[in-house]
């Protein structure tokens, strides 16, 4: 009787053992590719900070504005740009973008 309760425990261990290393490898895998992605992810986040960087430079602006806009393009200065305000009932209303000491 001895021996099979030794048995039956022994047997019971290597399916738990066997159990816990197949979810551990499971997890692993999972780990990895989540790596895997945080990686890549991480590579294409440089890439565009980059060009970001590198097309949003005043100097870069400049060129692009000669090269492709020529006249096109006006300047404006802040205090004069406004937006439209469209409130529940359909009525709207221009504001200045900026706060003014006027309105404040």
């Amino acid at each position: 009787m001895k021996k099979i309760l030794i048995f039956i425990f022994i047997f019971f261990l290597l399916i738990f053992t066997s159990e816990i290393k197949n979810s551990t490898k499971k997890i692993e895998k999972e780990i990895y590719n989540i790596k895997e992605n945080i990686r890549i992810l991480e590579n294409n986040y440089e890439i565009v900070l980059l060009e970001y960087n590198y097309l949003s430079s005043p100097n870069k602006l400049s060129k692009f504005k000669n090269q492709f806009f020529k006249e096109d393009l006006n300047y404006f200065e802040v205090k004069n740009i406004k937006k439209v305000i469209i409130d529940s009932e359909n009525n709207f209303f221009i504001k200045n973008f900026l706060p003014t000491e006027e309105n404040d």
